[in-house]
């Protein structure tokens, strides 16, 4: 367990042997500070961490990492470079550094060199979350204790330091979601974590608006499998050229996955069961399985094939791996779950962006029923924002029996069904979620299928709620 000694050692390069204080959780938010915790007092866009300090002391965190003075008692002690030896202190403790951000993650990088927990990176533009997932359930059948994933949607410059800083001696895997923003970000989560296996899911213009074209992202995913060591293993999608040229990019060995017979693992006799799962079949060298996983719709596919390929990479057996597959806990993105007056709510508020919509989409379609689909805004797409929510609309008028809109963006989606001739009282625009509760009130009947999607800035999950408690 992290120790505030450890903290101090990380920061100064010496020990202080009288301080054996542990600390039980790092946090970011003051409401979560428990008995123990230590407090990072990050600034944002929208409030200043330092203002919460005292709310966490109050509920007991016995440290916060500050760089500015915060108005109240407590013990102070300096970590800056050139700060005099620290011996003993008195809790509760601030904890000053330059930088709260940059200290969070030297802190996560010098934790994490204290394991030899192997790191699993993904990253990618559609898709992270749920190979994490899946990747997860696979590597837990060699050890369950033992593998640790970042939870939810820790996967940024924040959230992967936080994960790193839950490493424990028991940890054999570590599989880290990798997002970013910008040029740089990933590259910084791979120094810190030194991942030996990186998977990339895809390139997609998720972010476009920040880094304005496919290649720009592509070679900020890249980042991934430039930063693996000669002995590790890219795990790259062979069905995408942009992936798939990743492959220059990297002195690890490279597995290509797809449904492509050039890759190292591919699939085909493709069969979606609906809400029950696909089945497929996975080639690898001369062998051939038949498999069945528990995820919803034909692009599932992919992410069966990533964790497979994670697993292959590292020794496990087939037996092991298609155990993982089967896993129920992996289905983390769209899920199923009862509505009101015996329909169905396909659950796939996480995020959106127009490939990982049409895929929902595409599931729809196969499922035996009346459609109703409820879309919002798809954000962060730059140039590609208008033409990426006209695809949605119009692949939504093929699938949909009826289509609502929420957002000023999905509002292009319904004006671009409704142009390709999907009758306008099947069409509902909504400005908010609340509105669009309002439009799907009378309409649902027993046996409908209701897709909810949007990204996750629309807070869409509250619909959800809302029809769940009809």
């Amino acid at each position: 367990m992290l120790t505030l000694a450890d903290i101090i050692e990380c920061f100064t390069g010496n020990r202080p042997v009288r301080i054996t204080q542990q600390i039980r959780h790092v946090v970011i938010d003051s409401r979560e500070a428990g008995p123990g915790d230590l407090f990072v007092a990050l600034k944002g866009e929208q409030t200043d961490g330092h203002l919460f300090v005292k709310d966490a002391l109050a509920r007991g965190a016995v440290a916060a990492l500050v760089e500015q003075d915060t108005p109240m008692e407590c013990d102070s002690i300096d970590l800056r470079p050139g700060a005099r030896p620290i011996t003993e202190v008195s809790l509760p403790v601030c904890l000053h550094v330059n930088n709260v951000l940059t200290a969070l993650q030297d802190l996560s990088g010098y934790w994490r060199g204290k394991f030899r927990a192997r790191v699993i990176g993904i990253t990618g533009s559609v898709g992270k979350s749920s190979t994490k997932e899946l990747t997860w359930t696979v590597l837990s059948r060699r050890s369950r204790s033992g593998t640790l994933r970042s939870e939810g949607n820790l996967n940024n410059e924040i959230g992967g330091p936080l994960t790193l800083l839950q490493l424990e001696s028991r940890h054999e895997y570590l599989v880290l979601e990798m997002g970013m923003y910008a040029r740089g970000e990933i590259a910084r989560l791979c120094e810190l974590a030194q991942p030996v296996v990186g998977v990339v899911t895809n390139v997609g213009p998720v972010h476009l608006e920040r880094l304005g074209s496919l290649e720009a992202i592509a070679a900020a995913k890249a980042e991934l499998v430039e930063s693996l060591p000669p002995n590790g293993t890219a795990i790259l999608n062979y069905d995408e050229a942009l992936v798939r040229d990743m492959a220059s990019k990297t002195k690890a060995r490279v597995f290509f996955y797809g449904l492509d017979k050039r890759a190292n693992l591919w699939a085909d006799e493709i069969e979606s069961e609906g809400i029950e799962g696909v089945h497929l079949t996975m080639h690898y060298k001369k062998e051939s399985l038949h498999v069945h996983v528990p995820l919803l719709g034909r692009h599932s596919v992919h992410t069966a094939l990533r964790a497979a390929a994670v697993g292959l990479a590292e020794g496990m057996s087939w037996d092991d791996i298609l155990r993982g597959l089967q896993d129920q806990q992996a289905q983390i993105r769209l899920v199923a779950v009862p509505g009101p007056q015996g329909s169905t709510i396909l659950d796939d508020t996480y995020n959106a962006s127009p490939a990982s919509t049409i895929a929902a989409l595409n599931l729809l379609a196969e499922l035996d029923g009346r459609k109703i689909a409820v879309l919002g805004d798809m954000l962060e797409l730059g140039s590609y924002e208008e033409e990426g929510h006209k695809l949605v609309g119009r692949r939504a008028m093929d699938v949909v029996d009826i289509l609502i809109t929420v957002g000023k963006l999905g509002r292009t989606i319904g004006e671009e069904a409704l142009s390709q001739g999907m009758p306008g009282d099947r069409v509902c625009i909504c400005e908010d979620n609340a509105s669009a509760i309002e439009c799907l009130q009378g309409q649902i009947e027993p046996g409908d299928y209701i897709l909810v999607k949007g990204s996750r800035g629309m807070q869409m999950e509250e619909i959800v709620a809302a029809l769940g408690k009809g």
